[in-house]
């Protein structure tokens, strides 16, 4: 039986030299294995299968689809190579140092400047064991340097290359005889440049690190975790996470290297028990002192990557960060905003230090990155005032430069923060309606509402888009709207409405919002929080000939906590506490972070209650409970009856 195996593989062996012969340039193919159930089996009994491809010569446009057959990378995973914010392994300069005092392969390895150049290398001088690593460590290097077209072209000469199977080949035949880091670095190495994580090559040396893996070091295991990072699930890859993380957590206290730390944390993910993750947060707070301004930045993605959020960690890196923040490139300023977000964590002093930062290169970096950094901010609820204000100024002298979808995010990032641009806001609000009108013959009807929605949210009312989105053929295209989205459309039209008819713009022609598009009135489904309730009541006692109405809905749109009148003085006082019917965390969202600034859906109603005659009392949850139980009452009367507390001061004044 076993020399009827050697004979298949044999005669398998020779047919592919004969096809290799025929067409060397034209035909490829890989050894893959088929699913491997039980990873205890050895590295000879794997299934063994031929696929074949055949690749025709062709431009670089149109490699894609081939390269994607071979080497299973796409744009996203090109773009995620090359703004990685996690250092790509080398191998050892020591190590590298020795090899080329033994042999001149080295000298002329490091001169290779593209994966073809390796290659051909090999055809000249064979490499030895432990220069088939330095061969695919070269090859990647040269590789991840490369533009996305560069990539996409020379990844498709490196697999259509004839030496490139013998390379993984001579891989597979030696892997048993690698030093353990050369394993490690020679599989990231074919991962990375999308050797197929199916084909024999990888399942092998997955399979050697496994039998392997009690011996490797701290830096070899560094390398396999950012390797099994960005591999898909498989039986053997599965199983060599499994023993990672049974070695991690027992080599956790001899860990030394900070980045080999955040390495390991990524492998064990957001399925890693809470013990564990308590265990890596004790362990990285004991190494803080090492911590450098990319570790600290890498800290905070990799937490937002496990899902586990530390505040003492948090607030370290933050603050570290804060104090070097210049020089930081937009790419990892980027990923930890969107860190800070997925972890729910805010810092004032870091924010505020990032929005002077990205003020001072408004010049340097283009609309775009500065409207990701906007929208960034704002899903924060953080206000860049330094940052809307300059950016304002940039739009303002050339309009024309925004494009459509730049533009609905500028409108809505300026309409939720509410921030005041004074002198500028008048000149900012018609550039923004030039850029709306030059957009008005491409733009969806949906997009126009929104567009149109913000507007009023910024109390802006241009004419024409305003005329186009009320005619009947755009209302007929809205009320096509999917389900999910008509509760949204039904409120942005109910609002402008409201605007039409409360702040009464000057518009050529008198403009209303039909009954068919607003949908149901809002009906009561909040209640007072009875803390507040039983205070008012109280407040409302002591006051002579004050009328109290709790559950207010005002215009059949605003619901109002409370509304006390005075009918003797002809005066109104309402009582409103942004979100008393939602949750703490909920209601905090009305206000920008740090401030007691309202946001666009709050600020409107605000405007529209003052409108209507009402003098607004505006508090948040947070405030107003943070004052003691004892003051609370005190408090409450000095902001809806500020005459008591001048009618207090005033003696004392005068007898000064």
């Amino acid at each position: 039986m076993f020399q009827s195996v050697w004979m298949t593989e044999e005669v398998m062996r020779k047919s592919l030299r004969f096809c290799s012969r025929q067409s060397p340039w034209r035909q490829r193919s890989f050894l893959v294995t088929s699913s491997i159930k039980d990873t205890s089996l050895p590295n000879q009994q794997l299934a063994q299968g031929w696929v074949t491809k055949q690749s025709q010569t062709r431009p670089c446009q149109s490699f894609v689809s081939s390269v994607r057959f071979y080497s299973q990378i796409h744009n996203e995973e090109l773009e995620e190579k090359k703004h990685s914010t996690s250092p790509e392994p080398s191998l050892p300069a020591e190590t590298a140092g020795r090899e080329q005092r033994r042999s001149p392969f080295l000298d002329h390895l490091q001169s290779c400047g593209s994966p073809s150049d390796v290659l051909d290398l090999t055809c000249q001088i064979a490499p030895t064991v432990q220069q088939i690593s330095k061969c695919l460590n070269q090859m990647w290097t040269t590789t991840k340097k490369m533009s996305d077209e560069q990539q996409r072209c020379e990844l498709q000469l490196m697999f259509e290359h004839p030496a490139f199977e013998k390379l993984l080949q001579n891989a597979m035949k030696f892997a048993v005889y690698m030093r353990n880091e050369d394993i490690a670095y020679s599989l990231l190495c074919m991962v990375r440049l999308g050797v197929p994580q199916s084909s024999r090559v990888v399942q092998t040396f997955l399979r050697n690190c496994q039998e392997k893996l009690n011996d490797f070091n701290e830096k070899s295991l560094s390398i396999v975790a950012s390797c099994l990072e960005h591999m898909e699930s498989s039986a053997n890859v599965d199983a060599l996470k499994d023993a990672m993380r049974l070695v991690v957590e027992d080599s956790l206290p001899q860990i030394k290297n900070v980045m080999t730390l955040q390495v390991m944390m990524r492998l064990l993910g957001k399925d890693a028990p809470l013990h564990i993750k308590k265990k890596l947060e004790a362990k990285a707070l004991s190494m803080t002192d090492q911590f450098s301004i990319p570790n600290s930045q890498y800290m905070i993605t990799t937490m937002a990557k496990i899902g586990f959020s530390s505040k003492p960690l948090l607030d370290i890196c933050s603050k570290n960060i804060t104090e070097n923040i210049s020089g930081i490139p937009f790419n990892r300023l980027n990923k930890l905003l969107q860190s800070y977000r997925e972890l729910h964590y805010r810092d004032f002093d870091m924010l505020t230090a990032m929005t002077d930062y990205v003020s001072s290169m408004i010049d340097i970096w283009t609309n775009k990155q500065i409207i990701i950094f906007l929208s960034l901010f704002e899903d924060l609820f953080f206000c860049p005032t330094a940052l809307m204000e300059a950016f304002a100024e940039k739009v303002i002298s050339n309009p024309d430069a925004l494009t459509r979808k730049d533009l609905l995010c500028l409108l809505k990032v300026y309409s939720y923060f509410n921030h005041d641009l004074k002198h500028h806001r008048q000149q900012f609000l018609d550039s923004l309606s030039q850029a709306l009108n030059s957009y008005l013959p491409n733009m969806s009807s949906y997009e126009l509402l929104k567009a149109l929605y913000y507007m009023c949210l910024l109390g802006h009312f241009p004419s024409a888009p305003l005329e186009k989105l009320l005619q009947s053929s755009t209302l007929e295209l809205l009320s096509t709207t999917a389900p999910k989205f008509l509760p949204r459309q039904e409120r942005m039209f109910q609002t402008l409405h409201l605007c039409l008819r409360l702040d009464h713009p000057a518009l050529p022609l008198p403009l209303t919002v039909p009954p068919s598009v607003l949908g149901s009135s809002f009906s009561i489904s909040s209640s007072v929080n009875p803390q507040l309730s039983q205070a008012l009541q109280s407040i409302v006692v002591d006051e002579a000939d004050t009328l109290l109405q709790e559950m207010v809905m005002v215009e059949n749109f605003y619901f109002v906590d409370a509304v006390i009148t005075k009918p003797l003085s002809n005066q109104t006082a309402e009582s409103s506490f942004a979100g008393d019917e939602c949750s703490p965390a909920e209601s905090s969202q009305s206000f920008c972070y740090g401030t007691s600034n309202p946001r666009g859906v709050l600020a409107i109603k605000i405007r529209h209650l003052k409108i209507l005659g009402y003098n607004p009392v505006l508090l948040s949850e947070q405030e107003l409970w943070s004052v003691p139980v004892g003051k609370r009452m005190d408090f409450l009367r000095e902001q809806i009856f500020p005459e008591h507390l001048r009618s207090d001061t005033q003696p004392k004044a005068e007898q000064l």
